[in-house]
C-alpha cells in the first residue's frame, strides 16, 4: 500500500466513520434505557434531509445542524410514544419508524436534489500540515469531527459517573426493580430517546452538511444498521464504540480509494466490503451480546410508570 493510498484510508475512516459514531452513541443511549431502535436509518435521513434544507434556505450550516438534532429528537419522541407509552412492539415500531423516515426525508429533500450548499468550514490542527507524511486531508475536518471524539467520552462520563446514568442503566437492566427503587422507567426512557435521536440527527446532517455537501434519496446507504451492529461490537460502551466506527468508515474509504486508483476488483464486489464487515462484526462479537447487553433490552415495562 502507498503511503497516498494510506494516508487516503486513515483520513477518510475519520471522515466517513464520524457520522457512524453519532449514531452509534445515541443508540447506545437507547439501549442503555432497554430500547432496541431499529428506525435509527430513519432518524438519520430524517436529519440529514432536515439539515440540508435548512443550510440551503438559511445559508448556515449551523443552523442546519441545530435543526436536524431537534427533527431526530422529536423523530425519536414518536417512537418512544408507540413503544414506551403505547407497549408496542419495538422491533416492528422501529421498522414502521424507519420507512417513515425514508418517505418523509425524500418529501423534505425533494426540492433540493441536485442543489449544492458550502457547508461546515474544515479546519486544520495547528502543525499538523508540517508532518512529513501528513496530506492536505489528513488533520483537516470540520468540527463536528473534532467534537465526535469528546462527545464520546461525555456519553461514558454521563453513564457511568452521574446518577442519572446509573438510574438510565438500571432501568435497561431491570425497569421494574428500577422503579421499586423509587425510579420514572418511562421518564428515563424519553429522555434517552431524545438524546438518542438529537445525537443520531447529528450525524445524519454531518452526512449531507459536512461530507456531501448535497441530498440525495437515501443517502445513508444502510449507515443506521450498520451503527446497531456496532453497538454490538463495542458491547454498549461510548468510547469502544469510536473504534468499530473508524474501522467501518475505513472501510468505506478503502474500496472509494480501490475504486480510484483502478483496482481490477469488481466496483461492485468492493461495495460490499463495509456490510460484509458488518456481517463478520455480527457472526465474531455476537455471542457476547448475551453477556454485555443490558438484560430488560427489549422487554416493555406494563407497571405503572
Amino acid at each position: 500500500m502507498s503511503l497516498a493510498l494510506l494516508v487516503g484510508v486513515l483520513s477518510g475512516s475519520i471522515s466517513y466513520g464520524v457520522p457512524l459514531l453519532y449514531a452509534t452513541l445515541g443508540e447506545v443511549l437507547v439501549e442503555r434505557a432497554g430500547i432496541i431502535n431499529l428506525g435509527l436509518e430513519g432518524v438519520l435521513l430524517i436529519g440529514a434531509s432536515v439539515g440540508f434544507g435548512v443550510t440551503f434556505e438559511t445559508g448556515s450550516p449551523a443552523l442546519g445542524v441545530l435543526a436536524a438534532a431537534l427533527a431526530g429528537a422529536l423523530f425519536n419522541m414518536v417512537f418512544g410514544f408507540l413503544v414506551v407509552s403505547r407497549g408496542a412492539s419495538q422491533p416492528a415500531s422501529g421498522l414502521i419508524m424507519m420507512f417513515l423516515g425514508m418517505g418523509l426525508s425524500t418529501l423534505i429533500g425533494n426540492p433540493y436534489v441536485g442543489k449544492q450548499i458550502a457547508g461546515l468550514s474544515k479546519f486544520q490542527i495547528p502543525g499538523a500540515a508540517g508532518l512529513p507524511w501528513a496530506s492536505a486531508t489528513l488533520f483537516n475536518y470540520d468540527l463536528l469531527v473534532y467534537l465526535a471524539f469528546p462527545l464520546a467520552a461525555l456519553v461514558w462520563w454521563l453513564l457511568y459517573h452521574t446518577r442519572w446514568g446509573l438510574s438510565l442503566r438500571a432501568v435497561g437492566e431491570s425497569p421494574t426493580a428500577a422503579f421499586a427503587a423509587g425510579r420514572r422507567p418511562a421518564l428515563l426512557k424519553y429522555q434517552a430517546l431524545f438524546l438518542g435521536g438529537l445525537i443520531a440527527g447529528i450525524g445524519g446532517a454531518h452526512l449531507s452538511v459536512g461530507l456531501t455537501m448535497t441530498w440525495n434519496q437515501g443517502m445513508t446507504a444502510g449507515r443506521g444498521f450498520i451503527a446497531i451492529a456496532l453497538v454490538i461490537f463495542s458491547k454498549w460502551h461510548p468510547l469502544r464504540a469510536i473504534v468499530g466506527a473508524v474501522l467501518f468508515g475505513g472501510a468505506v474509504t478503502l474500496q472509494l480509494q480501490m475504486q480510484a486508483h483502478g483496482t481490477m476488483i469488481s466496483p461492485f464486489l468492493l461495495d460490499m466490503i463495509p456490510y460484509l464487515l458488518t456481517l463478520a462484526v455480527l457472526l465474531l462479537w455476537g455471542g457476547a451480546r448475551r453477556f454485555a447487553a443490558p438484560a430488560g433490552l427489549g422487554k416493555p415495562f406494563r407497571g405503572t410508570e
